[in-house]
């Protein structure tokens, strides 16, 4: 999953993107309202964490941009500005949630899960398909009472049909959402980690859990034969 952290003080952006990136997801950093709005406006993120104290533009307009471009993204402010006007102003003007400074670095991480299970129309922490549960804030995986051992890049992609089941999904928004922009990955990558994921979610029933549709991508959808 994709995220876009948009902050100008650096050892608070770095120990962010760091924490996200150990927590499994992709992300891309900007240290000024410009860059940031430009990241937003071309690519596709899961989730937007905002400052509002930023230099070249102010993180509201950097929101009230976005927000004028009919994209639907969640958006954290993060801020320092703590007062009841503060939080209404930045609420009002398109974030889902606000989030004061000095906060807790796994308390974003819990946010940040909370705002992506509204992107997708989940309210459960839990996703069930068929026999596979997969744990959302513990990034675990089990199959009726055995768990599923997954490598953190597995795992991402997993979760991201997840929390897409039963629609179909192109290899490029795959890409777009479980990888980093910086990687030198090889043009069959997803395939490949496809592949992974149906050895290691195999069943000896015969369960299938992520289906092909050929010319046009996958889909999480549990089938037995």
């Amino acid at each position: 999953m994709r995220i876009l952290v948009v902050e100008d003080y650096s050892p608070l952006r770095k120990a962010m993107v760091e924490s996200l990136e150990t927590a499994g997801y992709a992300v891309d950093a900007a240290a000024d309202g410009e860059e940031g709005l430009w990241y937003a406006q071309n690519h596709d993120y899961d989730t937007i964490v905002l400052d509002i104290m930023l230099p070249k533009m102010n993180g509201l307009k950097v929101l009230e941009a976005i927000r004028s471009e009919g994209k639907g993204v969640p958006m954290i402010i993060i801020s320092a500005r703590d007062s009841v006007e503060h939080r209404i102003e930045g609420l009002d003007a398109g974030a889902d949630d606000y989030l004061i400074k000095p906060f807790a670095l796994k308390e974003l991480l819990a946010r940040v899960r909370t705002q992506m299970r509204k992107a997708y129309g989940k309210t459960a922490t839990r996703l069930v398909v068929g026999d596979l549960e997969i744990d959302l804030p513990a990034k675990r995986v089990g199959r009726g009472d055995e768990e599923v051992k997954l490598t953190a890049r597995e795992y991402s992609l997993l979760e991201y049909l997840a929390l897409r089941e039963g629609e179909v999904v192109s290899r490029q928004e795959i890409w777009d959402h479980v990888y980093n922009y910086y990687e030198d990955a090889s043009s069959n990558a997803v395939d490949v980690y496809i592949g992974y994921l149906r050895k290691k979610l195999g069943s000896k029933d015969g369960a299938t859990y992520i289906q092909t549709r050929r010319g046009q991508g996958y889909l999480l959808e549990y089938q037995q034969e």
